[in-house]
Parts: C-alpha cells; structure tokens; sequence
C-alpha cells in the first residue's frame, strides 16, 4: 500500500483517525492520557481512532488541540479547475 503524504488530503474519519493515531504515537501517549486531557471520553477516542461514529467537530477539536495538530479548511479543488 502506497501511503500518502503526511496529513495532506484528508478526505475521510477513517484518515483522520490514523492522523490522530500516528501523533499519539509519535509523542509517546496513550488513549487514556488524550481521553483526561481533551476532556473526550476514551470510547470516543477509539472510534474515532477507528473511523467510526459521526463525532462533533467540538469534539475533533478538543482532541486535534491535545495532541498538537489543527483543522484546517480550504476551499476543494474541483475537477474542472485542474483542466
């Protein structure tokens, strides 16, 4: 599997939440310690991790400002432009 570049076309939770997994990861925290910091109960942190459920934007917030990361929203590039 070819991986894409690091947290550049998001396009879906399933990303998000390997984004969310990866910095965890990288700065050596667990589930529990993101859960007790950004105030997001740790079952919402799993499924999000796993890219399922519908969470609040609130939500991604709180844990995205945890860990270290931003949401960014830029307008799409849509197919006709690139032509």
């Amino acid at each position: 599997m070819q991986r894409k570049s690091q947290y550049i076309g998001i396009m879906d939770l399933k990303e998000i939440g390997q984004i969310i997994r990866e910095r965890r990861a990288v700065l050596g925290v667990n589930q529990r310690t993101v859960s007790e910091l950004s105030g997001v109960a740790v079952n919402t942190l799993v499924a999000i991790e796993r890219g399922e459920g519908n969470p609040q934007i609130t939500t991604l917030l709180d844990i995205l400002e945890t860990i270290g990361l931003q949401f960014d929203v830029k307008p799409k590039v849509m197919e006709y432009e690139t032509r």
